[in-house]
């Protein structure tokens, strides 16, 4: 319990509302014009959701019983070099928090919460795709362990990731990749 919301696994009866939370949160991006689209695009499916709801790595933020914030992600073979060859990574497809519940810290304890199970799996990392000049993406990662990968260093499965995206209209010069290895965990 951290103040007056805790993370706990999300039950697969409220797959259903996260999507929900998610178009909320996208909301921010209409104060900035060249991305205020992304605000009416589409979210993440309920049954996305769902198959991580049953892969065991989908937590939800709860204010009480209400769904104030979750994090989706799905566990994923690194193709890397090195020590962490051969090492699962999680993969981070979503993080929203309902604007009612954001600057409470819900997005960092979801993010703590990951990298934690991460290291628990002993996973090489937790991985994800973001701008690199939103207040809310890139800047906020960087400061919870969180780096941008050299497009040089990316495995084929990332470069799979930003491609999709900028077929979908993100524009490929804003997007990168971020990598924070479990090892930070503390």
């Amino acid at each position: 319990m951290r103040g007056d919301w805790q993370i706990r696994p999300a039950r697969p009866d409220e797959a259903v509302l996260l999507p929900a939370v998610e178009e909320a949160s996208g909301a921010l991006f209409r104060t900035i014009p060249d991305l205020a689209w992304i605000a009416d695009d589409g979210v993440m499916s309920a049954e996305a959701h769902l198959a991580a709801i049953e892969a065991g790595t989908c937590w939800v933020a709860v204010d009480g019983e209400a769904v104030a914030g979750f994090l989706s992600a799905r566990v994923a073979g690194e193709d890397g070099n090195g020590a962490d060859a051969g090492r699962a990574v999680l993969h981070v497809w979503e993080m929203s928090v309902a604007p009612a519940h954001q600057g409470r810290g819900l997005g960092r304890a979801l993010l703590e919460h990951a990298a934690a199970y991460a290291a628990v799996q002993a996973m090489a990392a937790v991985t994800l795709t973001t701008f690199r000049d939103v207040a809310w993406n890139a800047p906020f990662y960087a400061r919870t362990g969180f780096a941008i990968l050299p497009d040089e260093v990316l495995t084929p499965r990332l470069r799979d990731i930003l491609a999709a995206e900028v077929a979908h209209g993100l524009p490929a010069a804003r997007r990168c990749v971020m990598r924070r290895p479990v090892s930070l965990v503390s």
